[in-house]
């Protein structure tokens, strides 16, 4: 039999184990808490470190240093960049008006042919100058007319239909025109007046092509907006000018700035009469001259030698006769111009009309 003061030792040091092992394991391992020297850091590895830190400063120093000088230069290329782009701007407008400025020269010259412009008309579309003429036997007035596309000018019928007419200043009005002056001949029959011979108008011939007789001509402005007139003996001669719009009458006065023969008939009959001339300059300009006059004797008016030497005194290249006498109608800015020798306007198949 076990004893109680046996048992109550055993459970003693059975409770004390753990703790005398720790005592011991503590005692036998030396378990005093030691810093390694090996824990620290040599000095060479802290001045490596040091000597890294630093190289990294300078590196970014550099890195620093180098971008502002990037931003400078930049700086200085978009500046001369600038500078380039200006100088080539200024280039570009002195060459242009250098370009320019034989034309300014030009046009100049034949303005101060015609005297000073009594009107002026003036958008992207035209320039339309008026002057009035004061020869020895006879007054009148020119338009010259600067196009500057398709738009500015057209030829139009009497009231939009084959076979009826208007005048000059109706079609004007109901096209909201700016100017206006009559265009060919015309022949009436069966109470209706039809444009004579070739007509275009769109780029389509409107009674079909009739080959050029009797001195007869055709005249109007092409698909580029250049004055294209003369004798035609087949449509595909016409067809290689690329007429957008013209009409006939007769005779042609100058080609290429000189004076064609006058058809003796024109000559006489009338000898003097109120005139309508279509001309064009070097740079493509359009001269229109009206000339007032006209009685039935033919003792009023310019006969067609005279205007044939004022043309060339204006400097006109190309001229052709339009339809006169009581036909020659000039509207500009909203008013009748010219002095209609019938008293009135008359009324008419075809009609130039010019827009702002």
């Amino acid at each position: 039999m076990i004893r109680p003061v046996k048992i109550l030792n055993r459970s003693m040091v059975l409770a004390s184990a753990p703790f005398l092992g720790i005592i011991i394991w503590m005692i036998s391992y030396q378990a005093a808490i030691i810093i390694s020297d090996q824990t620290m850091p040599e000095p060479t590895v802290i001045e490596q470190a040091a000597s890294g830190v630093e190289q990294t400063v300078a590196d970014l120093d550099l890195a620093a240093d180098l971008a502002q000088a990037t931003q400078a230069s930049i700086k200085k290329q978009v500046t001369l960049y600038n500078k380039t782009n200006a100088d080539i701007e200024l280039i570009a407008d002195t060459a242009s008006s250098q370009v320019n400025r034989p034309r300014i020269i030009y046009d100049r010259r034949i303005t101060k042919k015609l005297g000073s412009a009594s009107g002026t008309i003036q958008s992207d579309q035209l320039r339309a100058q008026l002057f009035s003429i004061q020869a020895q036997n006879f007054s009148g007035y020119a338009l010259k007319v600067k196009l500057g596309n398709s738009d500015a000018m057209k030829m139009v019928l009497g009231n939009d239909k084959f076979g009826s007419s208007e005048t000059t200043m109706s079609a004007v009005k109901r096209y909201g025109a700016i100017a206006g002056v009559n265009a060919g001949g015309f022949a009436d029959g069966n109470g209706k007046r039809y444009p004579l011979s070739t007509t275009v108008l769109n780029g389509e011939y409107l009674n079909g092509f009739e080959p050029s007789f009797a001195d007869l001509f055709f005249v109007g402005l092409s698909e580029d907006n250049k004055l294209i007139g003369g004798s035609f003996s087949s449509k595909e001669q016409l067809d290689k000018l690329k007429p957008r719009f013209g009409a006939s009458f007769v005779p042609i006065l100058l080609k290429n700035g000189s004076a064609l023969p006058i058809p003796t008939k024109w000559q006489v009959s009338p000898k003097r009469a109120p005139r309508t001339v279509i001309a064009n300059y070097k740079d493509d300009q359009l001269l229109f001259l009206v000339i007032d006059g006209y009685n039935e004797s033919g003792s009023s008016g310019a006969t067609l030698e005279e205007l044939q030497i004022l043309l060339k005194r204006f400097g006109a290249k190309d001229a052709y006769n339009l339809d006169g006498g009581g036909s020659s109608s000039l509207i500009f800015n909203g008013r009748i111009v010219n002095k209609p020798s019938d008293g009135q306007l008359r009324s008419l198949p075809t009609h130039f009309l010019f827009f702002k």
